[in-house]
């Protein structure tokens, strides 16, 4: 909102207003209500200039073909945050920014080095600028407007910001408001509301603060809201095809945020007793802080040979043009410190003068090609940002009391608490009636348990007691018997006499011992009862001595099964130790090089150099060098066995930047190096040793005498493995880059496949990363290139194996991604698999016909282009199935 209205309401509330200049940051641990009121000045001498940052494009497909044969125009070194533009192939001139980013920086780091403090001083309350300048088609839009909707990681500036201000408002107390207007030939218009096609700039002539009274206000309360009027932006914003960019910005956007918040601020008071100042107390006063954030999607600028505009586009050029000078006229004038800055002499900048020498807080982001054919261009817009960073600005923050907004705010607070504890007391009341009655359900649940239980076994008892009466009165009635068909009447103490008294004794025991069982199954179900009871008196008292006892069995066991592990993992970890000198000495014994080893004194002496090569980070290359000349690759490669895990990452590291460099890879393989890296995967969990062994594997699969070996050690199966069990993306990129590599030759394809090479990149595609994705397709690409060879030389006629390993699927998905590596690569291996007759029917089955017909047709690239047409037109199956369908190619 512009000042003067902030003034209007403010007089309307009767609150005091008041501008302020930056405080120093109180003291660390001191007590605070409130965010720190001084923006972070990054270890800049005026906290208040302009900070530049310039961001390199990637080579886009047609640059690639056309300055195939020419080296960039533009060396970056980002560490010294420095770049060289050469002006020929012996001179360079060299630039400092406050940030130097490369082609393969980030979305987030881009938003974070540039617009991120931008962000965190307007929700401080100061007023903050993000724009970005630079020639047409240099990812200006990209940078700042992109939505991401496609992939979250693409999100530009604007979605960024807009997500970390939500992050730190509250929007019980604060609000957002968004406007979002374009300045087409010298004519402001309304993006959000069309008809609002010339919207007048107003400046205050007392404080010099511009406001737009015609632009459209829309409050947002989330991210998607915000998103949508993007979105309604985005489609009226005028864009034109020109030969520099497909979807040229013909006009200058500009997104304004306004955000109010409400803060607390303590005011020291002195309290006096008998006339001296005795104590100082703190008392919190309400303020309200507004603050804009401006964010500034420039056109390009262009030459108009270059660019090819004509008519219409013609006029809009000079427009872009007669701005973007009037800018840099401006910037030049503060820069110079000059009495008079032309701010009048362009509606881009009257809307600016706040942001390039007045009270704002700007980052500026510059962005460049690597084409040698635009080295005019990126020259001057290098040192616009240059001029850009003498300019200084003095930052305020704009603050008013808010009695009646914090009472009001206090109120609905209060009723929100009221009713939250009302709800909160229901539901403690019914949560605990709840309880009681699953409780009461319960017990009377375990008495009926223990009651049936009883029951049954008193029943059981007595049927075995009736049981056995039954057959001991059987066996007396079938004594008397027996002694009844005798035919005599013995003694009582002779003969069948005595059995029978026998028996009856016998029976009398039974009779006893059945009492007795009778008697115990009594006692135990008094027993049983007695448990009864004590149960309902845990459940009732809350303690269960049985739980307890049970936990304590189960503690011990986990405890137990915790040592066991413990004892297998060291089992294995020795194994792999055994196998591992194992393999070291059959290296010496092939080698017969016993002499090699060398003594504890230099394996300590490479540990020291090692650490001073991790110490210094100014020029990596130069210390891997002298690391290398200084120690020998022998004990470099003895540290990869170390038990510290620092030396052991850092000599790892230092084997990787080494295996980068061609003239030292042959070397390192006949050192052993291959090995101890393989051995790494085999031994090693830790992510960090993984990732980078895999990338100095990589580097040692660009040699095709290499990749044979790798493939004689085994190194596909580890590389299967990795990637199965990594989930780092950056480790699974150096996994992908290394099949990849090892896919392109021609004699090892079928030994590859057997070990899971395929397999494994196929599964590596889980993980969704482009960088990752870009990797699998140019392995995927460089196999069907191989295979495509061997079948026009007749030394194989059977189905491609990336069919068989179901590839097909992900191919056909992924031929038209978004991401320009993956598309390409994926492109090629489409056409490089058709031309194999033996393939046809699983690529029409599978949906591949429709997407070799748009390649012929809609490639950006000539040559692939046209390899699909010769396939589309030499393959008899795709010509009658392109017949039956009626499609010309």
């Amino acid at each position: 909102m512009s000042s003067n209205l902030h003034r209007s309401n403010a007089a309307q509330r009767g609150s005091a207003k008041f501008d302020r200049p930056i405080k120093p940051r109180p003291p660390q641990g001191s007590a605070t209500l409130r965010r720190s009121t001084t923006p972070s000045r990054n270890g800049d001498a005026v906290p208040g200039r302009v900070r530049v940052a310039v961001r390199l494009r990637p080579r886009n497909a047609e640059e690639m073909v056309a300055d195939a044969d020419f080296a960039d125009c533009v060396e970056l070194q980002p560490e010294l945050k420095r770049l060289k533009l050469r002006r020929n192939n012996w001179d360079s001139d060299t630039y400092e920014f406050d940030e130097v980013l490369t082609e393969f920086a980030s979305q987030k780091r881009v938003y974070e080095v540039v617009a991120k403090p931008v962000v965190e001083s307007v929700l401080d309350g100061y007023n903050g600028t993000v724009m970005a300048y630079g020639q047409t088609g240099t990812g200006k839009t990209f940078t700042l407007g992109q939505l991401g909707e496609g992939d979250t990681s693409n999100r530009g500036i604007m979605v960024r910001s807009m997500e970390d201000i939500f992050a730190n408002l509250s929007l019980n107390t604060d609000s957002v408001t968004v406007s979002y207007l374009q300045l087409y030939m010298e004519t402001l218009q309304d993006l959000l509301n069309p008809a609002n096609d010339n919207i007048p700039i107003v400046e205050d002539p007392r404080n010099g603060d511009v406001s737009l009274p015609g632009a459209t206000l829309v409050e947002v309360r989330d991210q998607q809201c915000f998103l949508e009027l993007l979105r309604i932006g985005e489609t009226h914003r005028i864009a034109a095809n020109t030969k520099l960019n497909t979807e040229s910005s013909r006009s200058h956007a500009i997104l304004m945020v306004y955000i109010r918040r409400s803060v607390m601020e303590s005011e020291d008071i002195v309290s006096s007793e008998n006339g001296d100042g005795s104590h100082l107390t703190k008392h919190p006063k309400p303020l309200v802080r507004k603050s804009k954030l401006v964010v500034v999607d420039l056109a390009g600028s262009e030459r108009i040979h270059k660019s090819g505009s004509e008519g219409h586009m013609l006029e809009e050029a000079k427009y872009i043009n007669l701005s973007l000078s009037s800018l840099g006229k401006c910037i030049n004038a503060l820069a110079e410190n000059s009495n008079h800055v032309p701010f009048r002499d362009s509606k881009l900048t009257r809307m600016l003068r706040d942001s390039f020498g007045g009270t704002a807080r700007t980052s500026l982001i510059v962005t460049i090609g690597p084409s040698p054919r635009h080295r005019g261009e990126t020259s001057s817009t290098i040192l616009f940002g240059q001029r850009a960073m003498k300019v200084e600005n003095m930052l305020k923050i704009k603050e008013e009391f808010d009695y009646k907004s914090l009472s009001r705010s206090l109120e609905v607070q209060l009723d929100k608490l009221i009713a939250e504890n009302e709800r909160q007391q229901k539901t403690f009341e019914d949560e605990v009636e709840k309880i009681n009655f699953e409780a009461q359900c319960h017990i009377a649940e375990v008495e009926r348990n223990f009651a049936d239980a009883l029951e049954k076994e008193r029943l059981k008892s007595q049927m075995e007691y009736m049981e056995l009466v039954k057959e001991l009165e059987q066996k007396l009635v079938l004594n008397q018997e027996r002694h009844d068909s005798n035919g005599f009447v013995a003694d009582p103490g002779q003969g069948p006499a005595a059995s029978s008294q026998d028996k009856v004794a016998e029976v009398k025991m039974l009779l006893e011992t059945e009492s007795n069982r009778r008697k115990a199954a009594e006692e135990e179900l008094e027993n049983l009862k007695r448990q009864l009871e004590r149960y309902t008196h845990l459940e009732a008292g809350g303690g269960d001595m049985e739980n307890i006892k049970l936990r304590k069995i189960l503690e011990d066991e986990a405890n137990q099964k915790k040592k066991l592990e413990e004892e297998i993992i060291i089992l294995r970890s020795q194994l792999l130790q055994l196998n591992f000198e194992a393999d070291q000495m059959r290296r010496c014994l092939d080698s017969g090089s016993f002499g090699n080893a060398f003594s504890a004194t230099d394996s300590s002496t490479a540990q020291v150099r090692l650490s001073q090569f991790k110490d210094t980070g100014n020029d990596q290359k130069s210390s891997v060098a002298t690391l290398f000349e200084q120690v020998g690759l022998q004990k470099i490669l003895s540290l990869l066995e170390s038990d510290d895990a620092n030396v052991r990452i850092h000599a790892v590291k230092v084997v990787a930047n080494l295996a980068a460099e061609e003239a030292n890879q042959k070397r390192i393989v006949e050192a052993g190096g291959l090995t101890s890296l393989l051995m790494l995967l085999r031994r090693y969990e830790d992510e960090t040793v993984r990732r980078v062994a895999a990338g100095a594997i990589a580097n040692l699969a660009m040699n095709e005498a290499n990749q044979e070996l790798i493939m004689a050690e085994g190194g596909v199966t580890l590389l299967s493995m990795t990637a199965s069990d990594a989930e780092d993306p950056q480790t699974l990129r150096m996994v992908a880059g290394a099949i990849a590599n090892l896919c392109g030759n021609d004699k090892i394809l079928t030994k590859l496949r057997s070990q899971g090479g395929i397999t494994a990149l196929l599964g590596i595609v889980r993980c969704g990363h482009p960088d990752v994705l870009s990797q699998v397709a140019r392995g995927i690409a460089n196999f069907a290139k191989c295979e495509s060879r061997a079948s026009s030389q007749g030394i194989t006629n059977t189905r491609s194996f990336l069919i068989e390993d179901g590839a097909l699927p992900w191919i056909v998905q992924n031929a038209n991604n978004e991401a320009a590596p993956i598309k390409r690569h994926i492109e090629l291996a489409l056409c490089h698999l058709a031309q194999h007759e033996v393939n046809a029917k699983d690529m029409i089955s599978g949906g591949a016909l429709w997407e070799l017909v748009r390649i012929s047709r809609d490639c950006s690239r000539e040559d692939i282009r046209s390899l699909a047409r010769r396939t589309l037109s030499s393959i008899s199956t795709f010509k009658s199935e392109l017949r039956r369908l009626r499609i010309e190619c």
